[in-house]
């Protein structure tokens, strides 16, 4: 297998000059520095893609390694390799989102109930939502229907009203503000 390779990670450290190839057999990594050679790439090249500057993608890549180091053996074949950074660069950009934004940006809970909640009896919240409704102009209410009770979006809603999109934004804009007057106010 021929792979080509940097002679270090892209980015400012990195060394202008042009890309080498360098023969790497299917059966493993001869070295450590080879293991380095042959993936710092495109682990940078994700690393970037992913957080958008330089400095951070740097440092991700150098954690990358540096968490690979210990556990990774180099007996491992290139594919096993490849795959284990790829699992590693994946929990490394978890570890820094979570730090960055302060929580976790995906979470899936491991126990989905099997059948749905119960429903919720109704408050009168239609009620008060069709009275509200009733009391604005017609073409308030009809903005308001379209977009909301029928989940039209907005081009379709305009091109039922016969308004263009613009147009049909400002109605829904003021139709909401006039329906939260009206529920301000209360209903009589």
């Amino acid at each position: 297998m021929v792979a080509r390779s940097r002679s270090g990670p892209r980015g400012p450290a990195a060394s202008g000059g042009g890309r080498e190839l360098r023969l790497v057999s299917g059966a493993g990594y001869a070295g450590w520095e080879d293991v380095y050679r042959d993936n710092a790439g495109w682990v940078y090249a994700l690393m970037f893609e992913k957080v958008g500057n330089r400095p951070d993608a740097e440092d991700l890549t150098a954690e990358v390694f540096t968490a690979a180091l210990k556990p990774l053996r180099i007996s491992a074949t290139v594919p096993e390799v490849r795959a284990y950074l790829r699992t590693t660069a994946r929990t490394v950009l978890a570890g820094h989102w979570r730090a960055t934004l302060g929580r976790e940006i995906t979470v899936i809970e491991d126990d989905i109930p099997d059948t749905p909640p119960a429903r919720q009896e109704d408050s009168g919240s239609a009620a008060r939502a069709r009275a509200v409704l009733d009391r604005l102009p017609e073409r308030y209410r009809r903005i308001l229907e379209l977009r909301f009770l029928h989940g039209m979006p907005v081009r379709e809603a305009a091109n039922a009203l016969g308004v263009t999109v613009a147009n049909a934004k400002v109605l829904q804009h003021r139709a909401l503000q006039a329906a939260a007057r009206l529920s301000e106010e209360g209903l009589p």
